[in-house]
């Protein structure tokens, strides 16, 4: 039996178009990269994902020289976030 829709008609060529039968190519699509994640995350020789810290850029006349100092280190992506920024960054 065919699954039909609501007009009557077969729902077979939707369901092959789903399975990617009609797309002509036998290969996946690409994983795409977020490029907004991609310039901030860098990833490390041991696969940790390295980032910036913020506010380190105008307005540091107020801000201590301590915390200057730490503004100027990188940090290490929190395991509670790591998968997170995996997803966004498939390809590494």
């Amino acid at each position: 039996m065919v699954a039909l829709c609501a007009q009557g008609r077969s729902l077979l060529p939707y369901l092959f178009f789903e399975l990617n039968v009609y797309q002509g190519d036998d290969e996946m699509p690409k994983i795409k990269t977020n490029r907004a994640a991609a310039k901030r995350f860098k990833k490390t020789g041991t696969g940790k994902y390295k980032f910036r810290k913020s506010h380190a850029s105008h307005i540091l006349t107020k801000k201590t020289t301590k915390r200057k100092r730490s503004l100027r280190l990188d940090q290490i992506v929190d395991k509670s976030n790591m998968k997170e920024v995996k997803r966004l960054l498939p390809n590494g």
